[in-house]
């Protein structure tokens, strides 16, 4: 329980620090993922988001541009 809780507090911070959460002002972001995919967690660090996903194929880290929601890049951990 407090994993979720921690995991929802986290991302109220990195909403309000990227605008306030007006998705008018920031736009809204997509992360290009298959359907199916699920967000577990998230995490912001240096300017940088990891978002831990479960997708169809296998979980992965995305790593994402926290100003322009962009994904950087991916982690596996087995291909």
């Amino acid at each position: 329980m407090l994993i979720v809780v921690g995991t929802l507090g986290l991302v109220a911070v990195v909403v309000q620090r990227l605008g306030g959460g007006d998705e008018a002002a920031l736009g809204a972001r997509h992360l290009g993922q298959p359907a199916g995919t699920r967000i577990l967690g998230v995490a912001a660090a240096e300017g940088r988001i990891a978002v831990l996903v479960a997708r169809p194929d296998g979980e992965r880290v995305l790593l994402v541009d926290a100003r322009r929601g962009a994904v950087l890049g991916e982690l596996r951990a087995a291909e």
